[in-house]
């Protein structure tokens, strides 16, 4: 009895320690996250696809790190532009880690290790910008032109840790508020300027389409009247001529004399007298009695 005891306790011991060394060797990697195999304390390999895998139990070790999109929200710092005026800068980064091996390596598999690298580079990079950019261009930048010259400025300092940054984002890029009156009054100033000047050059512009309008309008109805007395001229004189040729005889003449005559004494019958007293010897009259 004693012996079956024995190997009964035995047994269960063995598959005791069975299941804790079976257990020790899964790795279970999620989605969202890096399995870096240790072995003594140097990383043996990395899993970076989700599932089940193995290691050596009781040698090999497993850290964690993760795999999906990080948000880190830098502080606000004041940052002085190449006109020497202060601004304040709060602004916050997407990151993620795009080699967990560089990432262990160097920052000893710490996020808050990361958070502090990313805080003096991405605050350096800012700095550096906007002191190169004028107050002006600092603000008008603000539709994504600064954050990407931010980022190009970054360049690739994060690619020794294994980091890599996708989005750099400002959510309050403004004055200090003892001077932000100040300098919003320049910069309307500045702008109604501009804008003068601009309204000064398009009147300037129009007077001179206007005058050289004018000019052409007054060459164009010169030279048209010109015309109009030139073409009157040579009516009048091809009607002098037709009626010269119309009365060139005798009884045409007489004719014509007879008419104009009717003519002026028509003309000289004005208002309700219609008498007209001629003398004998008038040129009328003696049309009249046919001499």
């Amino acid at each position: 009895m004693i012996m079956k005891a024995a190997k009964k306790v035995t047994l269960i011991i063995a598959l005791f320690l069975l299941l804790i060394t079976g257990a020790s060797s899964i790795v279970i990697t999620n989605e969202n996250e890096y399995s870096l195999v240790r072995q003594f304390g140097k990383i043996d390999h990395v899993v970076s696809q989700s599932g089940i895998s193995f290691k050596l139990p009781f040698i090999q070790t497993v850290d964690t790190l993760p795999k999906q999109i990080l948000l880190y929200d830098l502080s606000a710092s004041d940052v002085i532009t190449s006109d020497k005026k202060t601004m304040i800068c709060d602004s916050y980064i997407l990151w993620y880690i795009n080699d967990p091996l560089k990432f262990a390596q160097t920052l000893n598999c710490s996020i808050p290790n990361a958070e502090s690298r990313l805080d003096a580079i991405v605050y350096n990079s800012t700095k550096n910008i906007i002191s190169s950019t004028s107050q002006d261009e600092v603000i008008s930048g603000r539709n994504g032109e600064l954050s990407q010259a931010i980022l190009d400025n970054i360049g690739t300092s994060l690619d020794q840790y294994g980091i890599q940054i996708l989005s750099y984002e400002t959510k309050k890029l403004d004055l200090p508020g003892d001077n932000k009156a100040a300098v919003y009054e320049r910069m309307i100033s500045e702008r109604d300027n501009i804008a003068a000047t601009f309204t000064a050059e398009g009147q300037s512009e129009a007077q001179k389409i206007r005058n050289t309008t004018d000019q052409e309008v007054t060459v164009m109805l010169s030279e048209a009247q010109k015309e109009a007395e030139i073409l009157i001229a040579e009516g009048e004189a091809e009607y002098m001529r037709i009626l010269s040729e119309a009365y060139n005889d005798e009884s045409k003449q007489d004719f014509y004399s007879f008419v104009r005559s009717l003519d002026a004494v028509k003309a000289s019958m004005r208002g309700g007298n219609k008498t007209v007293i001629l003398s004998p010897d008038s040129p009328i009259a003696q049309i009249f009695y046919g001499r």
